[in-house]
């Protein structure tokens, strides 16, 4: 699978219930192929395996993926914590049988740099500021997409 990596989560740890006392380590990314399609990655494994795997690439590089496992995703715990895809599966990487190669969206394929600006939610789902400052007591409670951009960064 070739693709931008279009959001990456940080390296967590969580103790592993086979070998008490020690630390299984994670971190999840999501790729993108083309306007309609992405899908979400996810890596388990030891320590040095995960945080050399997530900083080898970030957001914007372009990364080819070989040998993943497809693993249908679990809609309701996955997308707590991940991107809505459009996917019904999600990618597994496994340190034994996974390669994560990354190199310039200019040498794989300039198509997929334009693919970074595209929202990953339907141009019709989201409330902008202005909707939500006009309409904020019927909106209380719900979860919303919003559209926003930064104007301006300061202390």
């Amino acid at each position: 699978v070739i693709g931008v990596v279009i959001g990456k989560t940080d390296v967590r740890s969580f103790p592993d219930r086979k070998n008490i006392g020690t630390e299984r380590y994670t971190f999840n990314f999501t790729i993108r192929d083309s306007p309609t399609y992405f899908i979400n990655v996810q890596s388990w494994g030891r320590e040095e395996y995960i945080r050399s795997l997530s900083e080898s690439f970030r957001v914007g590089d372009c990364v080819t993926i070989e040998n993943p496992l497809i693993q249908s995703k679990e809609a309701e715990r996955e997308e707590k914590f991940n991107p809505v895809t459009p996917s019904g599966y999600k990618l597994l990487l496994s340190e034994n049988h996974s390669v994560v190669k990354t190199s310039s969206c200019y040498d794989t394929d300039t198509r997929l740099l334009a693919l970074l600006h595209l929202p990953v939610k339907d141009p019709q789902d989201y409330y902008s500021l202005g909707d939500i400052v006009a309409n904020g007591q019927s909106l209380h409670g719900r979860v919303l997409n919003v559209m926003a951009a930064v104007m301006a960064v300061s202390e």
